[in-house]
């Protein structure tokens, strides 16, 4: 009897998938969507001049009305490994080297560290898709950047960098700036498959949280244009309902 139960409970569901399903292939549907994405940038403008090529890696969230308008909240962390600004050019010999506080050359990495956080709203053009709530979108936005260079002393043997003696020359920068995305958002008919993909932009007036930087001794004032584009591969996961407003994903 059991198992009698189980399958009756199993063919439920399935039809209850088969008709939500049904619901986003053939009309255009609520849909709050839960997203984690991952992308390749390139630093442009005066971001480039410290950093290199980077990864970032996020989550969002989505909403999409029935007529297609797109409300989104994304947050990112981006880092690598690349710093082009040698921010302890100061504590370099003759040779280049930084010696630790035993005279041994320092085992010392410099890395980028970053992040955002951006609301947006566009528009899902539906008709390029393959159902009512699937194809090509654009969005707009704005919200704040933020980054610096991150120094790992991995001896723990440079007093010059000890605790936060080493603020002084992470060249800790942030400001409000712009975004764009323009990409592909596929929703599958039979949920199996939800994502999206495409290029994004970022451009943040930023300027440095620090008072002054220890390797030259003066207060660093410089207003900078930091510029990210990059293209962005996004899972997906779609939250509905039905007219029982019952929810699934």
């Amino acid at each position: 009897m059991r198992q009698k139960n189980y399958i009756i409970l199993f063919v439920c569901i399935l039809l209850q998938l088969q008709t939500s399903a049904q619901s986003v292939k053939d009309s255009c549907v609520r849909i709050l969507m839960v997203g984690f994405h991952f992308s390749g940038q390139l630093p442009q403008n005066d971001l480039a001049a410290r950093f290199g090529t980077n990864l970032s890696a996020g989550t969002n969230f989505t909403w999409k009305t029935k007529k297609n308008l797109l409300i989104n909240v994304e947050g990112s962390y981006f880092f690598g490994n690349r710093v082009k600004e040698d921010v302890v050019s100061s504590m370099r010999n003759e040779n280049g080297v930084i010696t630790d506080n035993e005279g041994y050359p320092a085992d010392l990495r410099l890395t980028e560290r970053g992040w955002n956080i951006y609301a947006n709203v566009g528009y899902l053009f539906s008709k390029l898709g393959h159902n009512p709530n699937s194809g090509l979108f654009v969005t707009v936005g704005g919200g704040w950047t933020q980054h610096k260079v991150k120094l790992y002393d991995a001896n723990q043997k440079i007093a010059a960098i000890n605790g936060d003696l080493k603020k002084g020359y992470d060249r800790l920068s942030g400001g409000f700036g712009l975004s764009q995305f323009i990409g592909y958002k596929y929703i599958s008919n039979n949920r199996l498959a939800n994502f999206y993909c495409g290029f994004e932009f970022y451009e943040a007036q930023t300027q440095s949280l620090r008072g002054f930087n220890y390797d030259t001794g003066l207060a660093d004032t410089q207003k900078r244009l930091d510029v990210l584009t990059g293209f962005r591969f996004g899972w997906i996961l779609p939250l509905y309902k039905r007219t029982k407003d019952f929810y699934y994903y």
